[in-house]
């Protein structure tokens, strides 16, 4: 495992344990996905998911308003020197996966459909 791998876990983890501690939003689950270290740790990408996806906008600004505090965690947490700029960014796979599997389900659905017309003929 690489430097930046070991440091984007670290980061993961501690991004998730104080973005749950930290960010109020009412009747959101807020889930980091991932963290993105560039090769020199000068910037981070950070996904997040949302629950319900519509406050999606909502928790962008509340994670941007955030993020001074979530660096002072960072830097109490971690033993990193410097802690690379976060970029937010929200991540819908789960999402996209949700609609992929609403539509193999249908398809099924009409595929039991057929099956059971060809019985009845």
């Amino acid at each position: 495992m690489s430097k930046v791998d070991k440091i984007n876990d670290l980061l993961l983890e501690e991004l998730a344990l104080a973005v749950n501690r930290e960010l109020v939003i009412p009747e959101a689950l807020v889930t980091i996905t991932y963290v993105d270290c560039s090769a020199d740790l000068k910037r981070a990408r950070i996904g997040f998911s949302v629950l319900p996806d519509r406050l999606a906008g909502t928790t962008m600004r509340k994670l941007i308003s955030s993020t001074k505090i979530l660096v002072e965690i960072l830097k109490k947490k971690t033993n990193l020197r410097q802690l690379p700029k976060l970029t937010w960014e929200f991540d819908a796979t789960e999402k996209e996966a949700s609609k992929l599997e609403k539509i193999i389900r249908l398809a099924n659905e009409d595929d039991n459909e057929d099956d059971n017309e060809d019985d009845n003929e």
